[in-house]
Order: C-alpha cells, then sequence, then structure tokens
C-alpha cells in the first residue's frame, strides 16, 4: 500500500512539473515578442534618424525631421504592438482567413472575394497624390523594418498568437493600408441590411401601412408612401420564404444596428468660456481586445499630430493638429443599393439591362483552406456591381426564382482617394482649408466636425450616389436592376453634401440624428442612426450659455436615458399604483416592487442602479410579445428595442396599436394587457438570471463592456486572458451610449461604444485629453494591454500634450531607428 502511495505521489509530481514547465516555456516564447521600448535600432529606408517616445501610457510621440521619416516611425510602432491584428485585418480584407483558420472562415473569405475589396485597392493605388503614396510606401517600410527585425532576432514571431495559428507574414504594401479604409467602410456601411429586413417585413406585414410602424421614419417631413416589394419584382416569391432565418456567420459585417454610430460636437469662442473652441468626439465601434484604436502622436513638417489611429492606416483618423481639431460621425448616408437582376432563362451566364440581356463579367479565384481541398469561386459582376452569393444576409428570401442580387456600393471604387483626404487633413492649417481636402473621401461617408482657433464647422464627407428621382424604391428596397430609374448615375458633386459652416448659433454636432430634411434624391438617407440621444445632446448645450473642457466632457460621459424617460410614462401608465393587494412572494407583488422602483427613477442608466436593468428587461419583453406573433421568427432580426416603434403603438400612431393584439388568440388584448405581461415575462428573466432581490440588482452586472479578442476569445481558458470585461454604466439610447448585444445568453452586454474620446480645447490646446478602451499592446503579456481600459471605464482620460518633454519626463523607454 505504502509503495502504490509512493508512485501515486511520484506520478502526480512529475505531472505537476510537466504542467509547470509547459507553462514556464509558453510564457518564455510568449515573452519573446514584448517588444522593447529602450533601444537603438540600425534601419534601413530612412533619411534621417528617428526618435521615438514612448510616454507612460506607451503612446509613442514619434520624432522625425521629415514626415517620410515620422510615417516609417509609426509603421514600425503599430507594428511593434498590433501584428497580429494588423495580419488579421489585412487576410479578413483579402478574403484569406481559411488559410490560417480553415473552414469555418469560409464564408467570410467567400464574401470579401465576391466583394473584390483588396483589387479595388491595388487600383486605387495610382489615383492617390504624391505626397500620400510617399507616406504608404514608408509607413510600409516602417511595419517590414519590425517584421525583419522579428525574424533576424528570433523575437517570438512578432505575437504570441503567432505561435497557435501558422500565418506567414507577407511584407507590408501600400494597397494593404487603402484596403483597410476599404475594411473600415464595410463595417460601418449598413443600409443593405436594412434594405432587405425592410423587403422581409413587407412580405409578412398583411396591412403594407404596418411598416412604417416597426420600421418607421426618424422624426421630421414625410416621404411619399413605398410600393410594397413585392410589386417591384415580377416572378414567385413565397411568402413562407420570408419567414426563413438564414445563418450568421459574417461577423466581418456587423449585424443590424452596429453598423457605426459616433458623437461628436463643437462650440465657437462665443460659446466658449475660454474663448477658444472646444471639440467633443467618440466615434463608436465593436469594443475588442485590443480596441481597435491606437493612440499615437506625429511630429510632421507642418506640426505635432496627436489622435487616434487604426493599426494599417498611416493617419490620425481623429485628433488635433496645432493649427485645427476634427472628429468624425457615422452619417448614415444611403451608400449602398441591392438590386434584383434577373438571369436569361436561355443562358444563365447573361442578366438583363435596359438594353437587353448581357454577359456578366467574371473572373475565377481560388480560395486556399488549411486542413481541407481548396475551393473555386466564380465571381461575377453586373453593371450595378458585384453578384452576392445568395446565402448571405438573408438574401435568399427575397429572391424569385432565375434572380440573383447585386451591390451598389460607394467603397466598390477602383479611384478610391479617401487615403489621399485623410493624409491630408493632418496638414490642414483652417477649416476652409480642412474642408477643402476632405474633397478626396469617398468611402466610408463620415460627418467630420472641425475646428480651428475661431471657427467651427461640420461637413457630410464622402460620395454620395446620385439617384434618379423616379427609383421605385428610392433606395429603401431592393430594386430591379434592368430598370433604368433604379441605376446609381454617378456621384453627386462635393458641393452638394451638407456642410454647417459658422452657426449662428455657436455649436455644432451630430449623434448620429438626422442632419437634414431634403427631398428625395439629395435627402442623404431615410434610415438615421439616432432619434433619441440629440435630444439630451440639445438640452446640454443649451441648458449652458457657454462650455468648457469639462462640461463637454460631462456631456460625453452622460448616462440619462431620455427614451426611458419618455417611453416609461406610456407603458406603465395603466399600471402605476392600479394594482390589488397582493401577498409577499406572489408575482403580484414582486410587479408592485418594480413599479414603485421605476416610479422614482430618473431615466439614469448608472452601473450601479437597478432599476436600468428592470426598465431594459421589461422593454426588450414588450417588443417581443407586440412582434413575435405577427413576424414569427423574423422578430429575431429585431434585436434591439425600436424606440419610435413602441413610442407609436402606445401612442396608438395611425393605428399602430394594433400590434397589440394577439392574431392567434380569441380575446383582444389591450396594450396595458400587454405591457402587464411583458414586465412579468421581465421579472421571470431577471430572476433566473440574477434573482429575485430587485432592490440589489446592478445594470452594471448585466451590462458589462465585453472586449473579445477576434480570434482567441471563444477559446476555453485561453479566453480569460485575452478578453476583458468591465461593469459599465450608458445604454444604447444615452450619449455615454453602450449598444446592448441584443442577444441570449447576455442581451445586455455592452459590445458597441466610444471606444475612442478625446476632448479638444484651443483655449488652452495641452490641456486637451484622450483615451481608448484597452490599452496600446496587443500582447496579453504586457502592462499596456488593459492598463488605459480602467481609466476609460471610470471615464477617466490622458493628456493629449504635443510638449515632447512632458513625454519624455514619464517615458517607459525611447527608441530610436538609427541609419544603418
Amino acid at each position: 500500500m505504502v509503495l502504490v502511495f509512493r508512485w501515486l505521489f511520484r506520478i502526480s509530481v512529475f505531472c505537476v512539473s510537466l504542467v509547470v514547465l509547459g507553462l514556464l516555456i509558453t510564457y518564455y516564447l510568449a515573452s519573446r515578442s514584448l517588444p522593447d521600448y529602450d533601444k537603438t535600432l540600425p534601419v534601413s529606408g530612412i533619411t534621417a534618424d528617428i526618435e521615438i517616445v514612448r510616454d507612460n501610457a506607451a503612446v509613442p510621440h514619434i520624432m522625425a525631421l521629415s514626415d517620410r521619416d515620422a510615417f516609417f516611425g509609426l509603421g514600425y510602432a503599430h507594428a511593434q504592438d498590433r501584428l497580429w491584428q494588423m495580419t488579421v485585418l489585412r487576410r479578413t480584407v483579402q478574403g484569406r482567413l481559411s488559410e490560417i483558420f480553415g473552414t469555418r472562415t469560409v464564408e467570410i473569405d467567400t464574401m470579401l472575394r465576391r466583394l473584390d475589396l483588396y483589387p479595388l485597392a491595388v487600383q486605387s493605388l495610382q489615383h492617390q497624390d504624391a505626397a500620400t503614396l510617399d507616406a504608404l510606401e514608408a509607413y510600409s517600410a516602417g511595419v517590414n523594418a519590425r517584421i525583419n527585425e522579428i525574424n533576424s532576432s528570433s523575437l517570438g514571431r512578432g505575437a504570441p498568437e503567432l505561435f497557435l495559428f501558422e500565418a506567414p507574414i507577407a511584407p507590408w504594401q501600400p494597397a494593404d493600408s487603402i484596403a483597410m479604409i476599404k475594411l473600415m467602410a464595410l463595417q460601418l456601411s449598413g443600409h443593405m441590411r436594412e434594405e432587405i429586413l425592410r423587403a422581409r417585413t413587407s412580405l409578412l406585414l398583411d396591412d403594407a401601412a404596418r411598416l412604417s410602424d416597426i420600421l418607421p421614419d426618424s422624426p421630421g417631413q414625410g416621404v411619399a408612401a413605398l410600393p410594397k416589394y413585392a410589386d417591384l419584382v415580377p416572378g414567385a416569391l413565397p411568402r413562407f420564404a420570408a419567414n426563413q432565418v438564414m445563418p450568421d456567420f459574417l461577423s466581418t459585417i456587423p449585424e443590424r444596428g452596429l453598423a457605426g454610430a459616433s458623437n461628436a460636437w463643437a462650440a465657437a469662442p462665443e460659446r466658449s468660456a475660454g474663448r477658444g473652441t472646444l471639440l467633443a468626439n467618440d466615434p463608436h465601434l465593436e469594443l475588442t481586445a485590443p480596441s481597435i484604436w491606437y493612440l499615437a502622436r506625429l511630429q510632421l513638417a507642418d506640426g505635432g499630430v496627436i489622435g487616434g489611429t487604426i493599426p494599417g492606416i498611416p493617419a490620425i483618423l481623429v485628433g488635433r493638429s496645432e493649427k485645427i481639431a476634427w472628429g468624425i460621425t457615422s452619417s448614415y448616408m444611403d451608400d449602398q443599393d441591392l438590386h434584383i437582376e434577373e438571369l436569361n432563362p436561355d443562358n444563365p451566364e447573361e442578366y438583363r439591362t435596359p438594353d437587353g440581356f448581357k454577359p456578366f463579367v467574371t473572373r475565377k479565384t481560388i480560395i486556399n483552406i488549411k486542413d481541407a481541398a481548396p475551393i473555386t469561386l466564380t465571381l461575377r459582376w453586373t453593371d450595378n456591381g458585384p453578384v452576392l452569393p445568395r446565402s448571405s444576409f438573408d438574401i435568399e428570401s427575397i429572391l424569385p426564382q432565375n434572380h440573383v442580387a447585386s451591390l451598389s456600393w460607394t467603397a466598390l471604387s477602383d479611384k478610391d482617394t479617401s487615403m489621399s483626404g485623410a493624409i491630408g487633413l493632418m496638414s490642414a492649417t483652417s477649416v476652409e482649408n480642412a474642408l477643402d481636402v476632405s474633397r478626396s473621401y469617398i468611402a466610408p461617408s463620415q460627418n467630420l466636425v472641425l475646428i480651428d482657433e475661431e471657427r467651427v464647422a461640420m461637413k457630410l464627407v464622402g460620395a454620395m450616389p446620385r439617384r434618379d428621382p423616379g427609383h421605385q424604391s428610392r433606395g429603401r428596397l431592393p430594386s430591379p436592376g434592368w430598370i433604368a430609374a433604379n441605376r446609381w448615375q454617378g456621384m453627386l458633386p462635393y458641393s452638394s453634401n451638407p456642410e454647417f459652416l459658422a452657426p449662428q448659433g455657436g455649436i455644432v454636432g451630430n449623434t448620429n440624428n438626422k442632419s437634414i430634411d431634403a427631398p428625395f434624391p439629395n435627402h442623404v438617407s431615410y434610415d438615421w442612426g439616432d432619434t433619441q440621444r440629440v435630444q439630451r445632446w440639445q438640452g446640454l448645450m443649451q441648458g449652458r450659455k457657454v462650455h468648457t473642457r469639462d462640461s463637454f466632457i460631462e456631456a460625453q460621459l452622460d448616462t440619462v436615458s431620455i427614451t426611458a424617460r419618455t417611453l416609461l410614462p406610456l407603458i406603465g401608465r395603466d399600471l402605476w399604483f392600479t394594482g390589488e393587494a397582493a401577498a409577499e412572494g406572489t408575482p403580484e407583488r414582486q410587479r408592485q416592487r418594480a413599479l414603485d422602483l421605476l416610479a422614482n427613477w430618473n431615466g439614469e442608466m448608472n452601473e450601479h442602479l437597478p432599476e436600468p436593468l428592470i426598465y431594459a428587461a421589461w422593454l426588450r419583453a414588450l417588443q417581443e410579445r407586440l412582434i413575435r406573433d405577427d413576424l414569427g421568427q423574423l422578430a429575431d432580426r429585431f434585436r434591439h428595442v425600436e424606440p419610435l416603434f413602441i413610442e407609436r403603438v402606445f401612442r396608438n400612431v395611425d393605428g399602430a396599436a394594433k400590434w397589440c393584439d394577439v392574431i392567434r388568440s380569441i380575446k383582444v388584448e389591450s396594450c396595458s394587457d400587454i405591457s402587464r405581461l411583458a414586465l412579468d415575462d421581465a421579472l421571470i428573466w431577471i430572476e433566473e438570471h440574477h434573482g429575485s432581490a430587485l432592490e440589489s440588482l446592478r445594470w452594471g452586472d448585466a451590462h458589462s463592456a465585453t472586449h473579445r479578442h477576434a480570434t482567441l476569445g471563444e477559446v476555453p481558458l485561453l479566453h480569460f486572458f485575452m478578453n476583458i470585461k468591465q461593469s459599465t454604466s450608458g445604454g444604447d439610447h444615452t450619449l455615454l451610449r453602450g449598444r446592448t448585444s441584443g442577444v441570449d445568453p447576455e442581451p445586455f452586454a455592452n459590445v458597441h461604444g466610444g471606444a475612442y474620446r478625446g476632448v479638444y480645447d484651443f483655449a488652452d490646446p495641452d490641456s486637451s485629453v484622450f483615451i481608448i478602451s484597452t490599452g496600446q499592446s496587443g500582447h496579453f503579456l504586457s502592462r499596456h494591454y488593459e492598463d488605459l481600459g480602467q481609466l476609460w471605464r471610470r471615464g477617466e482620460y490622458i493628456p493629449m500634450s504635443l510638449d515632447v518633454g512632458l513625454a519624455r519626463a514619464a517615458s517607459v523607454g525611447i527608441t530610436r531607428l538609427v541609419k544603418p
């Protein structure tokens, strides 16, 4: 017995030793790729020595004697900290993920190959101006200098992920950076999904007028009634098809409601306490670990520039220079149209045009797949754009037999000069100069908010499609591609884009709200990203005669939901204080407790309060009850609460209260009945997931910010090290926007928000501040992997100073790139 025990002990010690040894080896290999910020490195391709001063947050201050060397330094710094992120983004836009991830990314690669974004980026390279070409070449050389250093010095392959995935890194090319902007355009465009959802919904509803309830227009001047989708496209369109649910596989292409948002506002000197212009900006993107944003400062010939970059793109995309500051918000311009193309019944290689049938333009491409046979695709294009897979985005559910779908989209340009606009903006000397430079932007379309020392402005930048006034659906539904009036007729001139220069009130801004009310086809969009946050913003801006940097920060971090203040009195009007006596422990008593809490709540979506969770769960359950019986499985596509829909129903706008009646029951249910049942549904869900003690609930427990690693975020054990989770305030409709997932089992998880925040004050430029949602490093062993994330969660910032002396005083290292 003793002998058996001794052997068991020895085996246990041996196994533990193997585990410890394995962990030590893993740590050693992973730590080899940790960047050394304090060194001198000889590199080729520079004209003079470059100094990269890392401040105490690891923000690189790149000091160079020429613009070319500054961009070289930025490329080197990006590759030091975010090489894996850059590798994955490049492979994504190239449609080459399956070479390292296998069959699970084939459909992503298929879609990206069909869109042809990377070849379009290559063709666009020759259309950049000379300064941009020089910047792209220098940046690529900087990235490649880091790759060469990794290879020659055996620096752990450059990133720990590269030990897990066999992903040879090809040298960075100038076209790669242009392709990154096209990939961003893909992640910020959502109108195609809206068209498809509108078509599917119209096929299900028995009354076409009800479409304006569930998918309402933003408040303002109305538009002409839409024709039924079925009337636009001839041929058999089985109603059951509209109720089929297609798989969601394109994580690269965001779900509806997650295609981009942002806040930006500016104040002129007369509205500033310091008599200097002010600007606040927080672009909203998917929360990832590491963040998509990367902070950097460049010393260019025209002066210093500091702000947020995206690894792979050699430009400060949001930030300030010594002369101007700029921010961006998603414009929600309708930059996509889906066309239904009829095939020639006698020759499926031809499609109908206004002049008869015409052959597709075709090209073959091969997708190589790890551990599987390669796939050969035949890519097809029509005059309207590339043909999309029937199985993507629920397209098959709206296609008649013998038809395919093609996409018109501004980003599908082979003369895309958006990169030239981004590079030129950094050297702009005034608001007027910046507006002129920005005419080069093609896609993605953005609202550009600008300040210099005297003026403020906002301009929609990006190409705006020229549509025929006779377009059958006005771009709101998939339309027949063979009808000339449905086809794009080029792009509108830059002067047609809405512009607000030096407004009389001294304040300009955007929260993705409807910015103009122009008639079609100069309408910009019918689908806007916000109708609620703007109301709170207006109140905060007009509530003060003058503003300061701190008041702009206060507005940026505001957590009051105007939506909650508007909807709660409507959905609870027949429930407040009207309940009958209820014994302890009964559902009725729990409902009374919830209503008592909500009655005294001011709509603040604070992470420490219980009311936001009760409210959010109630609204979600309410919308589910209102639409499920009418839309069936299609209700799954409405993942977020539609506040205008709820308001229309409970105000009975144009008979919208009809949604409250359950069509499958004999009884005629009232909206009060549905509201009460939905509250009970919500309380049951809360008890199952968070407990029954309502007063002890915390919104932050459900609304945790989930910064998920793009490739290892779902891997058991590893996700504990790679993902970052934080309790957060805010919600879908607050200025501190934390967009919820809308998907079980964590429907209120914060997955999309202001991953970059910046506030710029030209009364005292060095008092300007910024922050990102994680840290500078993409290496999970680095202390800079998530250090800024804690400040971001608490609503804190770090200084945005161009004083290199301050950066040196608290630097974590200085890298000197010298000529060999």
